[in-house]
């Protein structure tokens, strides 16, 4: 039998997109088959000690990540009413607090000492030094945004309809379709979107202003992150795998089963591997990618319930966020060469 990750199953996907390809904008997706999207597993009570530190925040931590050009870190509580702010070189961290006008789906990395929040109606420009915030309007509850190299934000929204809007805030492309557009991968000058209603994932034709390729993303995927080499790799949290895609045509290129519910992704660009959090078992666990099938080169016991993982790429230090109040943890890249 050939492993989950050889080259035949990225071949057996490839036939699913003349099934799911060619969608035109003028479809509103309310008529799709869709799924409840999936969420991450509870966890159980931790019985092996977090690796490394946990820091003192007590805050539920339900998205995270590291604000680029500052190392700070910017993270949603559990209302998703409010931003953290947060200085894990500081003892105990010092968390500033920037109340959100509306709840929040998503966090995304903008210019640098940026964070992009995606609010109903908007997304928020907040400057980590500062504090302060700047509103784009969008028509839609936002879901996902990224900025791409030029300026200009793509922004998936609840309805499942993904724009571009120029730096000034114009509407340039409107792509509609989808059930839902709930995480975005920007891989060059290619937009690729994660239905979680539809656990699919999908490129889109902005020259044409529809929908391109798509592919299922089995069970019900969850996350998605991308990498330096152009890859997308989403969490089927439902089916307990990691997916590894690339775009130009979509194709996917590996799965490998994970187990115990792997939910949030963080991309370690200096040793070249991809950390998943698996909220059933309290861990997280360390894949290279880059043999035909993910290798583990790493697994670490967590707070509890980690729903979110950062990478700071100064200095490399992976940061994990537990949604129950339980700390925010450091385990640092000299302490990550054991694997355990």
């Amino acid at each position: 039998m050939r492993p989950r990750g050889s080259v035949p199953s990225a071949i057996a996907g490839v036939a699913v997109l003349v099934l799911l390809a060619g969608c035109s904008s003028d479809t509103d997706g309310k008529d799709l088959p869709t799924r409840p999207p999936a969420t991450a597993a509870v966890s159980s009570d931790t019985t092996a000690a977090p690796a490394d530190q946990v820091l003192s925040v007590t805050t539920p931590i339900t998205d995270l990540l590291v604000v680029t050009g500052t190392g700070l870190l910017a993270a949603l509580d559990s209302s998703a009413t409010a931003l953290l702010l947060i200085d894990p070189a500081t003892s105990p961290p010092v968390v500033r607090a920037v109340a959100l006008p509306a709840k929040a789906a998503a966090l995304a990395s903008g210019q640098d000492g940026e964070v992009l929040v995606a609010l109903p109606n908007r997304v928020l420009r907040v400057d980590a030094a500062a504090s302060t915030t700047t509103a784009v309007t969008v028509e839609g509850d936002v879901h996902a945004v990224q900025e791409r190299g030029d300026g200009a934000l793509v922004v998936g929204t609840a309805d499942g309809k993904v724009r571009v809007l120029s730096p000034a805030g114009e509407v340039l492309d409107t792509v509609s379709g989808l059930a839902s557009a709930d995480a975005l991968a920007l891989t060059g000058d290619r937009v690729s979107v994660l239905d979680r209603r539809q656990t699919s994932l999908t490129e889109l034709d902005l020259g044409k202003d529809q929908l391109g390729l798509a592919l299922r993303a089995g069970d019900g995927a969850t996350n998605l992150i991308t990498d330096h080499f152009g890859r997308i790799v989403v969490t089927d949290t439902a089916g307990n795998e990691l997916l590894v895609y690339t775009a130009g045509p979509l194709v996917l290129r590996q799965r490998f089963p994970v187990g115990s519910s792997p939910y949030a992704l963080a991309y370690d660009q200096r040793s070249e591997t991809v950390w998943v959090t698996c909220t059933q078992t309290n861990e997280v666990v360390g894949f290279d990618l880059s043999t035909g099938i993910p290798k583990e080169v790493g697994r670490f016991s967590t707070v509890r319930q980690p729903n979110s993982v950062a990478i700071d790429e100064r200095t490399g230090d992976l940061f994990v966020g537990s949604a129950t109040g339980n700390g925010l943890q450091r385990i640092r890249a000299d302490q990550r060469k054991g694997g355990q």
